[in-house]
């Protein structure tokens, strides 16, 4: 597996988390996913091979020799796609000037997670503050698809918009007459209405969340359909 492949390189030079994410730029908890098996796959993974001394595509898929053919060129590495669908993490000011998958440099993506089959244009956001708390806690990360139409939306779904380049994710609330707004669903959040105008574009629904808890030294996940 890549987080045993990757460990065993690290090892092998001698290279501490901090040492690899010094001289990458790989964030730590990113690393960190790589080597617990969280995350599969990395943009910085042809990168911290040739840090490591080991070859990028043994490191990818395990096939091949651990040690670099010194005979095939650096630009001809070929990374072969995983098979499990991972889906970025994008920032919120990513998302305040969403307009499409597409569109994301993804060299600025440093954190991707697992991508249900059905949500090919899906992204993650993790989520800040105390807003929506308890459902979301702050750390929480939220998925995003911004492939449904604000026309299909129901009151009482969870969606994100932004508006001057701001994003935030909040419940829809349709009243009777139709007019529709944001509601925080920590009734202590202030403001905790946020009413929807011309100015406020749509991004997208949010269909799933998911949710780190670290006990014993242990990672586990719990999933919120």
């Amino acid at each position: 597996m890549l987080k045993d492949r990757l460990k065993e390189a690290r090892k092998r030079a001698k290279k501490s988390q901090k040492d690899v994410v010094a001289a990458v730029g790989i964030t730590q908890s990113a690393l960190s996913q790589l080597e617990t098996g969280l995350v599969n796959s990395s943009s910085h993974l042809p990168s911290i091979a040739k840090y490591l001394g080991v070859d990028a595509y043994w490191l990818q898929t395990g096939q091949g020799q651990a040690d670099p053919d010194p005979s095939q060129p650096e630009h001809a590495i070929n990374i072969s796609p995983v098979q499990a669908k991972m889906a970025p993490v994008l920032s919120w000011v990513q998302a305040g000037i969403f307009t499409n998958v597409q569109a994301v440099d993804m060299a600025q993506v440093e954190e991707w997670l697992p991508l249900p089959d059905d949500c090919d244009q899906c992204f993650y956001l993790k989520v800040q503050g105390l807003s929506n708390y308890p459902v979301f806690h702050e750390g929480d990360y939220i998925l995003v698809d911004p492939t449904v139409q604000y026309s299909d939306m129901q009151s009482g779904d969870m969606i994100v918009v932004r508006k001057h380049e701001d994003a935030t994710f909040k419940k829809l609330v349709i009243e009777t007459d139709n007019s529709r707004y944001l509601q925080a669903l920590n009734p202590e959040f202030k403001p905790n209405i946020i009413p929807l105008d011309e100015e406020c574009i749509f991004v997208g629904e949010v269909v799933d969340s998911i949710r780190y808890i670290y006990q014993s030294k242990r990672r586990s996940k719990i999933k919120h359909s």
